[in-house]
């Protein structure tokens, strides 16, 4: 009696696309997803991978395991807080629930009460203007890249931008400011050196092509010893005196001072230093989503969202919604994670050190994104193995450690105490691993 193909047990692919999980697996699933998972458990069976009585398990194994996104949660380890290749900053509950709210049909553009065509945004604006009231209007783009081309176009297109050589600054991945504004049209006059720039630097640059005079925060680094540079009330009297308008990149993002950070530059004082716009991010310091910030004199805020680059750059409605929660709502993780109390921090460690068995050491976490180059935020790391490290990076949940100095460092700074035990898990788990792997290599 001939043999039966193996192959010719192997489920049909009509048989398999009408199973009841694969019906509900629709609602979540597209169906080019779905019939390309059938399509690779089959596949498995004709290459004798798996035997054709398994197809089925596998394919709603595959179901179940498959998600819309391969966006991955993290546990961010690291005691870095503004985390750009983890999407700096994570957005607080109620933002979380403004973007969820803000998902279906939502009067970002319509007044309700007359059904009028309304104001883009007005309450991301509205809230932006009561956390800044130094700032006589506000706009918001989609990233502060996008902030700073917009106000380069609109205001210096054709004509001068006046900057000092010591900002002229590249930031991660290459990008550098100088290509950015140069791309709208601009022309850069540098003024002063590398490490000193002085007030009569920037009056001898200005003239009838000057659009504007731009102060740059730098990011990533700062330039001590032998240094000048000149303060924005001294650039503000100026402008002021030739006409031309002060435009302040920040970068990081905070609205007003902050203690911890007291080197790092705010909107508010900005503005009351004579900026007529400033620039800021919002997924840094201010701990939203990405948005670019404009905060300034309603002349020139106007101006900018006049202009037709203005509508290429808005920010869509899940940022607009994220963004007037995060300011208007309670403090957003970010902050928390700024301000955390070093000793309820150290407290947290000993607990996973002691279930562990592992030492705990002193470390520095950082502000991150740009933000307050060089400031230490004093915390405290289990001490694990080096080799721990692409472990919990590949566990469940994936978790980010600070690989330093041969060691891999896990810094409870920027994860919820809510997650602890999460985070003690997935270091039993990976060192668990870790004893196989070496025990298959010795054996």
């Amino acid at each position: 009696m001939d043999e039966v193909d193996p192959r010719r047990l192997i489920p049909r692919t009509n048989d398999l696309l009408a199973l009841p999980a694969v019906h509900e697996a629709r609602t979540r699933l597209s169906e080019r997803v779905i019939r390309e998972l059938v399509r690779q458990v089959q596949d498995q069976a004709r290459r004798d991978q798996l035997p054709p009585g398994q197809v089925e398990p596998a394919l709603l194994g595959a179901l179940a395991a498959r998600k819309a996104t391969t966006l991955r949660p993290v546990l961010n380890a690291t005691g870095v807080i503004v985390h750009t290749n983890l999407g700096r900053a994570p957005l607080s509950a109620a933002a979380v629930e403004a973007v969820v709210a803000a998902s279906g049909y939502v009067d970002v553009e319509l007044d309700l009460a007359d059904g009028s065509r309304s104001r883009r945004g007005a309450g991301a604006r509205a809230a932006l203007l009561a956390a800044c009231p130094a700032a006589e209007d506000a706009l918001v783009v989609n990233n502060g890249a996008a902030a700073l081309v917009l106000a380069t176009t609109a205001l210096a297109a054709g004509r001068e931008v006046v900057v000092s050589r010591g900002e002229l600054v590249e930031i991660g991945a290459g990008f550098r400011l100088t290509d950015l504004m140069e791309s709208t049209g601009a022309t850069l006059r540098e003024v002063g050196t590398t490490n000193r720039t002085h007030l009569h630097d920037y009056a001898g640059a200005l003239g009838p092509d000057t659009g504007c005079i731009l102060k740059v925060h730098p990011s990533n680094f700062r330039v001590d010893g032998f240094t000048s540079a000149v303060p924005l009330h001294e650039l503000s009297q100026l402008t002021v005196d030739n006409g031309v308008p002060l435009v302040a990149d920040l970068g990081s993002g905070l609205l007003a001072p902050d203690p911890h950070l007291p080197d790092e530059p705010d909107a508010a004082s900005a503005l009351a230093s004579g900026a007529d716009v400033v620039i800021a991010s919002g997924d840094k310091l201010l701990g939203g989503p990405q948005a670019g910030l404009l905060l300034g004199r309603k002349e020139i805020i106007t101006r900018l969202a006049r202009h037709p680059l203005a509508r290429a750059v808005r920010a869509d409605k899940l940022a607009l919604a994220a963004l007037e929660a995060t300011v208007a709502g309670g403090p957003p993780p970010v902050v928390q994670s700024l301000h955390a109390d070093a000793g309820q921090l150290r407290r947290r460690t000993d607990r996973l050190a002691q279930a562990l068995g592992v030492p705990v050491v002193a470390h520095d976490g950082r502000v991150g994104g740009g933000g307050a180059p060089g400031v230490p935020l004093p915390g405290w790391a289990l001490l694990l193995p080096e080799r721990l490290a692409g472990y919990l990076r590949a566990g469940d949940p994936a978790v980010l450690p600070r690989v330093h100095d041969g060691s891999c460092l896990v810094d409870l700074r920027c994860v919820p105490a809510t997650d602890d035990d999460r985070i003690l898990d997935a270091v039993r788990q990976a060192m668990a691993t870790l004893q196989v792997v070496d025990a298959g290599r010795a054996g």
